[in-house]
């Protein structure tokens, strides 16, 4: 899973904008463009962009993880 981009289409699903989750996680939009690109991101991030959207990516990352094939 390509991290960076499933927190774009959660963003886009949510209709949450670039500029609101900059100033929640305190950073320039550019950086939140930056993380689109990203394939991984440390896990407080990450925490802060599954609190934010209120949406699991933890979970979502350990099924893909461990999914049956």
């Amino acid at each position: 899973m390509h991290i960076g981009q499933r927190i774009k289409e959660v963003m886009a699903k949510k209709r949450v904008s670039v500029i609101a989750i900059a100033k929640e996680i305190e950073c320039e939009r550019t950086n939140v463009y930056n993380i689109f690109e990203r394939e991984s991101i440390n896990t407080s991030l990450l925490q802060k962009f599954s609190i934010i959207l209120k949406h699991d990516f933890f979970k979502e990352l350990s099924e893909d993880t461990f999914k049956k094939k």
